[in-house]
């Protein structure tokens, strides 16, 4: 069983520290809500690296929104209905393609500088959309701008203080309702923060898996501290593995942008043969779940590790320009975008799953709100369409705003003493118990899955669970147990759904199954799995 705390504590022994708004984490979700909300009171915002360190800070492809004359909301609208599998919520949907358009001028009036061709912004396309929406920086460094621009405002913020370097430990909640965090400082010292509103922007969950695109602090403490606290934890099964990562001896898996393909990128495997006709009309623009699992079909079919991204056709001068970021990095390991064949294979990159929201941000626990990657609003469902997450974090951080502006004072909170009687004794290895979950998560909750796989999964990781009875101190022992507890989450659900949708593959169900299955598998601490009904009309 998974404790409701991670530690034993005393409130009444804690220092305390008051503030209006409390924001856990620093990429576009955390920087924007927390600046919008400084507008109205003062925030403190946690990060347990820096500022600078956030999946925002590796986002290459760009921002949607839909500012072209030829486009409209409601192509928007249908492209992340469709790329969404059935599983989206037309309201949060329609919240997104409505509300996106504002938010990311608003990015501009922060600060942010995107690309221009002939004095307009330019817009590019990417899988599975149907026009050209998306706005990039740098050619594919959107998201190093956007937390550039951000961080300049947070930093020159009066009503902004930053903690960097802490790690929240867990959410305190009192009869129902969050009254802030436990918070680990870089000392070790432990501190009680007390908050009006906590707003977790703490990002995902790349690092339960052996390959990803994310960096090494997306170990989703946001997910398992909320479940622990009893929030709703929603569609965790999808998990979006990005078709197109570097896969290079000795180099880290480095994204190679969707924006890539968009601009005529062709795959071909290892005997040098395009393949993706093969498995759908879209061919190398399909979703990026199909043109993923398409990538591992032939990577198994021809033997080998890897497939091969060739964008030489294209004038050099303009890949350079086009892709600074992408062929610098690759020209690191030797291998020149604009006359190699680029080596990639699938990575976990994005969770459309978390803690579940309504369209206010707000979660099943009065005054905890989730934004961007942590959250589930809905807007994703089975599989997220490309650059939404963006857009989502910016809409969805200003709904937050507007919804606290609304909340009255809190009472006052009661004594709350931690007592489990854990075990004093050192966690051992915790670097090789995250190495072997990150491998079982690879091997048998992947991109693709079968019932027997799941189980074994679940076994496996649970003979990791008496770590909970032993007395944690450490950033990584804290990490480690938040891997654990969304992974257990991650493999139920999958486990669950017998069928294939979007981000989750079952060889054993290789169909979609709407009459059974459109419906969210629903994760909670004290009532377990539930699902929960889709009531509206289909796509």
């Amino acid at each position: 069983m998974i404790p409701r705390y991670l530690v034993d504590f005393d409130l009444k022994e804690l220092p305390q520290v008051e503030t209006s708004c409390l924001v856990i984490g620093a990429g576009i979700a955390g920087l924007f809500t927390a600046i919008k909300a400084s507008d109205h009171q003062p925030v403190l915002m946690i990060t347990k690296k820096s500022m600078y360190d956030s999946n925002t800070q590796y986002a290459q492809g760009g921002i949607a929104a839909v500012l072209a004359e030829d486009d409209s909301p409601a192509y928007h609208r249908q492209d992340t209905l469709i790329a969404g599998a059935g599983l989206c919520s037309q309201e949060a949907v329609d919240v997104l393609v409505h509300e996106g358009p504002e938010l990311v001028r608003e990015l501009m009036r922060l600060g942010t500088q995107f690309d221009e061709e002939n004095g307009e912004i330019a817009l590019t396309k990417e899988g599975a959309h149907s026009h050209r929406r998306i706005l990039h920086a740098h050619g594919d460094a959107t998201g190093a701008e956007v937390v550039r621009a951000l961080n300049e405002i947070v930093k020159n913020r009066s009503q902004i203080e930053v903690w960097d370097d802490h790690f929240v430990i867990d959410l305190i909640t009192h009869e129902g309702e969050c009254a802030g965090a436990l918070v680990q400082k870089p000392d070790g010292s432990r501190v009680f923060v007390r908050s009006q509103a906590t707003i977790l922007c703490a990002g995902g969950a790349g690092q339960l898996y052996r390959y990803t695109t994310n960096p090494d602090i997306a170990t989703a403490d946001g997910i398992a501290m909320a479940y622990r606290a009893g929030a709703e934890i929603r569609d965790v099964e999808f998990i979006q593995f990005h078709p197109t990562s570097l896969c290079y001896p000795g180099a880290p898996r480095f994204l190679i942008s969707e924006a890539v393909r968009g601009e005529g990128a062709v795959l071909r495997n290892i005997k040098g043969e395009r393949f993706m006709e093969r498995y759908h009309p879209q061919q190398e623009l399909a979703p990026r779940d199909i043109v993923a699992r398409a990538i591992v079909s032939e990577m198994e079919a021809t033997k080998s590790t890897f497939v091969y991204i060739d964008i030489t056709h294209q004038p050099e001068e303009w890949i350079r320009q086009r892709f600074p970021t992408i062929f610098e990095f690759c020209l690191k390991y030797g291998l020149d975008l604009t006359s190699d064949w680029i080596p990639v294979a699938p990575a976990a990159h994005y969770m459309m799953g978390g803690v579940k929201t309504d369209l206010n941000g707000e979660t099943s626990i009065k005054r905890l709100f989730a934004c961007g990657e942590v959250s589930n609003t809905g807007v994703h469902g089975a599989n997220r369409l490309a650059s939404n997450s963006l857009s989502e974090a910016i809409v969805y951080g200003q709904r937050i705003v507007n919804r606290i502006a609304q909340l009255p004072e809190r009472e006052g909170l009661g004594e709350l003493v931690v007592q489990e009687g854990r075990k004093d004794v050192p966690v051992q290895a915790v670097v090789e118990r995250r190495l072997k979950l990150q491998k079982i998560m690879l091997r048998f909750v992947g991109l693709k899955r079968n019932g027997k796989d799941l189980q074994k999964a679940l076994d496996e990781l649970s003979r990791q669970l008496p770590i909970f009875q032993s007395c944690l101190t450490r950033r990584e022992e804290y990490e480690f147990a938040n891997m654990l507890t969304t992974a257990q989450l991650t493999g139920q659900a999958a486990l669950a759904r017998e069928e294939s949708r979007g981000g989750h593959f079952r060889e054993d169900f290789p169909e979609r199954n709407d009459q059974v299955w459109r419906k969210h598998i629903v994760l909670q601490r004290d009532k377990g799995l539930t699902e929960e009904r889709i009531i509206d009309e289909g796509i």
